[in-house]
């Protein structure tokens, strides 16, 4: 991942480029084509294609705040994906494909907060829980059927996971009485998690997506010279 100037900027209808990688809409897939350099520890050349086709759309969006100033956007809450990022790395499976977008800072407006996008039978199930930095929480529960029509429903209780690799707190939903783990580790950071997780919802066994994020964490002076590291940032950019 690389900060780029306006300059790198290049966005039309179906497409939206950064520097020298991309996202295309091209006959109902989302086509990313990344052209990267990897940062520590295993510098070098990252070059690859993602292809993503949803099974369904939506056109739901969350406010996480009362005032509006953060949006939840889930475009395709169940997909099929293909990653192709050479050497012999390559994956396919189910995913998804969503984003947030705010006109504020993170950490101005939350403290905590943990999401996880399940699939469950005939769709996906998704939990958001914040702490906002007002203290007041939000505890989201949103399924999706297989049209992408979206409902709201009592998400299940809280369950514990195990810290992460950072000592993150994190927590998920679960069936009562059922205790969630870990399955597979994707991203570790001081502030940050994201990991496969293994859980129950109304008595189904899934695996979904999971992310842990602190921001109190992520505003500390400390963390910022880790990121500049992890995260270079390049102001000019000619393509």
């Amino acid at each position: 991942m690389t900060d780029r100037g306006r300059a790198a900027l290049r966005q039309s209808a179906d497409s939206l480029e950064i520097g020298p990688s991309a996202m295309r809409w091209r006959g109902g897939q989302l086509v990313i084509e990344i052209d990267e350099i990897a940062s520590l520890p295993l510098i070098g050349r990252m070059r690859g294609r993602i292809t993503l086709t949803p099974a369904m759309m939506t056109g739901s969006e969350v406010a996480l705040t009362p005032e509006g100033t953060h949006v939840w956007r889930p475009f395709a809450p169940a997909a099929a994906i293909e990653v192709d990022l050479g050497r012999g790395q390559r994956w396919r499976g189910h995913g998804y494909f969503d984003a947030n977008f705010g006109t504020r800072a993170l950490e101005q407006d939350f403290a905590t907060w943990s999401w996880g996008r399940f699939p469950v039978p005939g769709g996906a199930a998704c939990f958001y829980d914040a702490v906002r930095a007002d203290g007041s929480k939000l505890a989201l529960g949103l399924q999706f059927d297989a049209q992408g029509a979206a409902r709201r429903f009592a998400p299940p209780p809280e369950a514990a996971l195990p810290r992460s690799l950072w000592a993150l707190k994190r927590r998920t939903r679960a069936d009562a009485g059922y205790r969630p783990r870990q399955v597979l580790a994707m991203l570790d950071a001081p502030f940050y998690n994201r990991a496969a997780v293994r859980t129950r919802i109304d008595g189904v066994e899934t695996t979904g997506v999971h992310e842990a994020l602190d921001l109190r964490r992520f505003a500390s002076p400390w963390l910022k010279p880790m990121l500049a590291v992890r995260v270079p940032r390049r102001a000019g950019w000619r393509g």
